[in-house]
């Protein structure tokens, strides 16, 4: 396992973001500092007062020493105020670029990357951590930079006022520092696992808020909260475990002080009483311990404060860092005329984290896909049909072989030009919370209003006209006020506005009733007319669509053909088609509106 980075390098990587920032956090801190040593100044304005006319008995100097200190106080305010003003601001702009930064991973980064990560885990770290990291340099950074340099300055007013005193003063403060030490390998671990913990419960949540219709439907409430609560729990126990070694530390920060003190205040008695400190030499000294004693204590919070940003920014870079393995080539190429040609060499694909054994999903697939032909993809479930549908947008990159489109590798496209000559309809219609227009015109944003309507009246939703605010109605979260059917239909016409030059269609019309279905299919041949497609098929129905159909089995297609060719040479094509008749005859659950 590699060592991982010390707390001030892993920091010291959000530098890259905080860079425009520095020169208001640096003024805050100087703005601070001055605020810091004017306290410091205070004590000695009272030791020559006190030493000087009060002494000799003079106390019409009070008077001027009041409006002194006054001064000072106020200025020391102002300073306070000013290092808000100055550093309250540019952390909100370090956060935003880091937020904005991290969403943008998020939407290049390959579909394999969250096929592995909860996304409870990324929303945790776009706004816990980023808020943490947010804190920690207006505030954290800030105070602890300039108490550890006051607590500096402050130990040499006090071993200026009395060696002696000042001397115990530091050695009294050398267990602070080695419990410091101590404190940050047992803090690091403890806030890591927390804020992972935060990440996987959060996780929970949102699949228990999406799933709330099959939770409610089969009556598993009390499992989901069973689960939730023992995540609680775990959460619960890793922060008092937290909050443990922080009462530790603050243990440490408050006793060490109060003993100090004691001690300093018997040995500063002692000395004044044998004359080797002055009366106003003891007031100043122990008015500076008390100055330096809030730097002292805070520092307990300001270390467990940095290693908890220690963590975010761990976390933040767990995520930049991933690798993408589907990038734009350097050098793009382009497909002039897109003709709709869909070529299918010698392709193989496997999951990266595949054991060795694990024969490739799919395994040596030649397709070719004619302009303006519709083909159908039939098999048996696991045979790979949606595998090399999602081959063809490069959701997933091929392990071997290539896909061409019009005689260029897809590899060779930015990704960006691919998905213009290429759209894609799921069987899982996800639709976004936006209004239906904008969600139909994804893929053509800057679409006509007549292309809008002829998508919609492709794919037979007119309902969208019936909705409270027509095409300005706004979809709810993940579409789910919709019926299945509904949101087929959508994602379909969504498909069909983009105007592809290649239709990619897995198994879109699924969750339609057999009216709705059969008015579909005849408005989508208008479509396939003049657009190459490529149908994952599950009803015989659709597979009535296609100009040829490609029989997969076991991840390689083994046979290509019409419809009547393939039922009149194979047996096992005559079999997947049977069992899409079963399918087809079983109730369907679902009549959409």
């Amino acid at each position: 396992m590699p060592k991982k980075p010390s707390t001030a390098r892993a920091i010291a990587r959000i530098y890259t973001y905080a860079r425009p920032a520095m020169p208001r956090i640096v003024l805050g801190m100087i703005a601070a500092l001055a605020g810091a040593l004017v306290s410091l100044v205070i004590p000695q304005v009272l030791r020559a007062l006190v030493d000087g006319s009060l002494s000799a008995g003079d106390v019409t100097a009070i008077g001027p020493a009041v409006v002194l200190v006054l001064a000072l106080g106020v200025l020391e305010a102002v300073m306070v105020a000013l290092r808000r003003w100055l550093v309250l601001t540019p952390g909100t702009h370090v956060e935003a670029r880091m937020r904005n930064d991290f969403y943008a991973k998020l939407q290049d980064l390959p579909v394999a990357f969250h096929d592995r990560w909860p996304s409870g885990q990324l929303l945790s770290r776009m706004t816990a951590d980023l808020g943490l990291i947010r804190r920690w340099l207006a505030f954290g950074i800030v105070l602890l930079v300039v108490n550890i340099v006051t607590i500096g300055v402050g130990f040499v007013f006090l071993v200026n006022i009395s060696w002696m005193l000042g001397v115990l003063f530091m050695v009294c403060s050398i267990p602070l520092w080695i419990y410091g030490f101590v404190f940050e390998s047992k803090y690091s671990t403890v806030a890591r696992r927390s804020q992972d913990q935060a990440g996987d419960l959060a996780t929970t949540v949102e699949e228990s808020v999406h799933g709330i219709r099959v939770l409610k439907a089969f009556g598993r409430g009390k499992h989901a909260l069973e689960n939730f609560t023992k995540q609680a729990e775990q959460l619960r126990g890793t922060e008092i475990e937290k909050a443990k070694a922080i009462a530790g530390i603050w243990l440490w920060l408050l006793l060490v002080p109060d003993i100090t003190f004691a001690l300093s205040l018997f040995g500063g008695v002692v000395l004044a009483a044998n004359g080797v400190l002055s009366v106003g030499d003891l007031v100043a000294f122990f008015a500076t311990a008390t100055v330096l004693r809030w730097p002292v204590e805070s520092i307990g919070f300001l270390l467990s404060m940095t290693f908890d940003t220690r963590t975010a920014a761990d976390r933040f870079f767990d995520v930049m860092d991933e690798e993408n393995t589907i990038t734009d080539p350097q050098t793009p190429s382009t497909v002039e005329r897109p003709q709709g040609r869909l070529t299918f060499d010698a392709v193989h694909f496997r999951y990266q984290d595949s054991p060795a054994r694990v024969p490739d999903l799919i395994d040596g697939v030649d397709l070719t896909l004619e302009p303006g032909e519709t083909m159908a993809l039939v098999g048996l479930t696991g045979s790979g049909k949606t595998t090399l549908t999602a081959l063809a947008t490069r959701l997933y990159d091929v392990t071997g072989g290539r896909i061409l489109l019009d005689g260029v590798d897809i590899r060779d496209l930015s990704r960006q030009e691919l998905r213009t000559h290429i759209a894609m309809a799921f069987e899982d219609a996800t639709l976004f919370s936006a209004s239906v227009r904008d969600n139909v015109m994804m893929g053509r944003p800057h679409g006509t209003e007549q292309e809008l309507a002829e998508a919609l009246e492709i794919a037979q939703a007119h309902f969208v006209y019936d909705l409270p605010n027509g095409l300005d109605t706004t979809i709810g979260e993940e579409g789910l006020s919709l019926s299945g059917g509904q949101r087929q239909r959508l994602a379909l016409a969504r498909a069909v506005a983009a105007k592809p030059s290649v239709l990619v269609l897995d198994d879109p019309l699924s969750a339609l009733d057999v009216d709705t279905e059969a008015l579909v299919e005849a408005a989508l041949r208008t479509v396939l007319a003049s657009t190459t497609a490529l149908i994952v098929a599950h009803r015989p129905s659709t597979v009535q669509l296609a100009d040829r159909v490609a029989l997969m089995q076991d991840g390689r297609v083994s046979l290509v053909g019409t419809h009547s060719e393939l039922l009149a040479t194979s047996e096992h094509y005559r079999f997947v088609i049977s069992s899409l008749d079963d399918e087809q005859d079983a109730p369907k659950l679902e009549v959409t509106a």
